[in-house]
């Protein structure tokens, strides 16, 4: 059996090798990496599973270098940090980050999280590995084939993160159901939502819109319920 490769992007030496250490006794294959060229050096080499991202780096910043990854990787990442604040979170899941823990942080739950990533990545790779009924979705001007994970606006390919496209999937398979942010956050993230988390999924949709809408503040396809939530105009 192959073990799954974890890549650590952390500049604080001790923090890493205690996160390695604690990857190679669940039977991980652990990989470190020190700053942002580092990383993207491993990544390209070892193709990771899963990375874990520290939000500042000495050469660059986490979100930063999370774009960079995004442009080569669908991994999931989760990014460790010494921020608390609720836009830095923020800024961390925009970037295409897929979870997000503060330091300190008890390596346990760190382990934990890893595993129910992995889990989730791994049951999307065997979806997408099945055979299709038929999974094309076509409106005016979008196209969305769930098993490719290809989107098409006007023709044009689209590039979206896991998440969004998560979204996406959740919304276009279930077209008379109005979501609110509560229920999307927790069928996407498959945890509790708690309180700032809804935020978390509206700047999700925000990022959506602008890149499947022509008019993003006056959406066509992912359109808002007033007081409840989202759903996908079947409509069109």
């Amino acid at each position: 059996m192959t073990r799954e490769k974890i890549l650590v992007v952390d500049d604080e030496k001790p923090i890493n090798k205690l996160v390695c250490s604690y990857l190679v006794k669940e039977q991980f294959t652990a990989f470190s990496a020190y700053d942002g060229r580092q990383a993207l050096e491993i990544l390209k080499k070892e193709n990771p599973d899963l990375i874990i991202l520290d939000i500042m780096l000495p050469d660059t910043e986490g979100p930063a270098l999370c774009l960079d990854i995004r442009r080569i990787s669908n991994a999931p990442i989760i990014f460790l940090s010494c921020k608390t604040q609720e836009i830095d979170k923020i800024i961390a899941l925009s970037a295409g980050g897929d979870d997000y823990m503060t330091k300190p942080f008890m390596p346990g739950e760190l382990v934990a999280r890893v595993k129910a990533h992995l889990r989730r990545q791994n049951t999307l790779s065997a979806q997408i590995s099945q055979p299709p009924d038929s999974s094309i979705y076509e409106f005016e001007g979008l196209t969305v084939d769930l098993d490719t994970h290809e989107i098409f606006v006007e023709g044009e390919p689209v590039s979206v993160t896991t998440k969004e496209f998560e979204i996406l999937r959740l919304l276009l398979e279930n077209p008379r159901k109005v979501f609110s942010a509560q229920q999307i956050f927790e069928a996407i993230w498959k945890t509790t939502c708690m309180e700032n988390d809804a935020k978390t999924v509206m700047v999700y949709i925000s990022t959506l819109r602008k890149k499947l809408e022509s008019h993003p503040d006056n959406p066509k396809y992912i359109i808002s319920v007033r007081g409840v939530g989202y759903k996908f105009n079947q409509s069109l």
